[in-house]
């Protein structure tokens, strides 16, 4: 066996992304989840935009039997299943640590298998993340808009429209980098992190909802309204059952718009959109321990459906 670092976009390398893609989606055929999240998925494309390093396995024939990837902070990674508990994982795990410093790993819904693997590794739970959905009448009630005033809440094309494409990239980067100021992914976007997040082929510009103030002394220099917050919505479509999914994809809300009671009517707006779209059921993400952002959802009807959990050493968890 072989364990390579590699560039799959590069066109000497020995598995290009194509490989990777179509391995990771028999594991997630396997396990009943995907083993690599949205972002290291399209970090596989991207000629190393994201700064993102890629491992894989390889038989002594050049099958790939596995694959890893590392933001520098965290890891993912997969065996092939037919080729698990044959020292592959703990291969990749070594040469992300030794090689690239990287002893965080997400275990995508929190198998047993892979529970077990973060284990014998030594490692414990650092941080957890939530999949929550609603579906039914729940998502039908939850998608009734309350009236608010002092506000309008305006698609990106109309938005656009009537402020220009750099005011709203401006309004939209500042309402982001407040509001994810301590996330590790969302958060200190620039605009090239934006236009790479707009840069994929779901992306639909309608489906983001821009909440804008428009009462006295919220306007900017050139007489703009300020945005309040946005519900950026992500389409998914048959998850493969007869199930139309969207997904509450970004909600962010400005730090002086905290506390005005936008929050409900910028969720609900974007639950609207999704389901005027025929979506039978959505589904978000989020921090486990941000209990007040998991009791509000449990309001609107969402339950827990999945759970991602990243592993991590007792060094990259602060403790020591």
């Amino acid at each position: 066996m072989e364990i390579r670092t590699t560039t799959p976009t590069d066109p000497a390398a020995p598995t290009p992304a194509r490989k990777i893609r179509d391995l990771a989606a028999a594991a997630a055929d396997h396990d009943g989840v995907e083993p690599f999240s949205e972002q290291f998925l399209l970090g596989l494309d991207d000629g190393g935009a994201r700064g993102h390093r890629h491992v894989i396995a390889l038989t002594d024939s050049g099958e790939l039997i596995g694959a890893a990837a590392s933001d520098g902070a965290t890891a993912e990674l997969f065996v092939a299943p037919e080729r698990r508990r044959r020292g592959v994982g703990t291969a990749l795990f070594r040469e992300l640590a030794g090689r690239h410093g990287t002893d965080t790993v997400w275990a995508h819904g929190d198998l047993p298998a892979a529970v077990s693997f973060c284990r014998s590794q030594g490692l414990t739970p650092v941080r957890e993340l939530l999949v929550m959905a609603v579906t039914g009448a729940d998502l039908a009630t939850a998608a009734e808009v309350p009236e608010h005033t002092g506000t309008r809440i305006l698609d990106l094309t109309e938005s656009r429209r009537r402020y220009g494409a750099d005011t709203v990239d401006a309004e939209w980067l500042r309402v982001n980098n407040e509001a994810f100021d301590w996330h590790p992914e969302q958060g200190g976007w620039d605009r090239d992190a934006l236009t790479r997040g707009r840069d994929t082929d779901w992306f639909d510009p309608g489906g983001v909802l821009l909440l804008w103030s428009c009462g006295e002394g919220r306007e900017d220099g050139a007489g703009h309204p300020e945005l309040a917050g946005f519900h950026w919505t992500k389409w998914h479509g048959d998850d493969g059952s007869g199930t139309a999914v969207g997904e509450v994809y970004v909600v962010g809300l400005a730090d002086d718009s905290r506390g005005r009671g936008l929050g409900g009517p910028l969720i609900a707006a974007g639950l609207r959109h999704l389901h005027r779209r025929g979506a039978d059921e959505v589904i978000l993400y989020v921090e486990a321990d941000n209990t007040a952002a998991v009791t509000a959802y449990e309001r609107l009807g969402f339950g827990v459906k999945e759970r991602h959990v990243a592993y991590g050493s007792p060094k990259s968890s602060g403790e020591g």
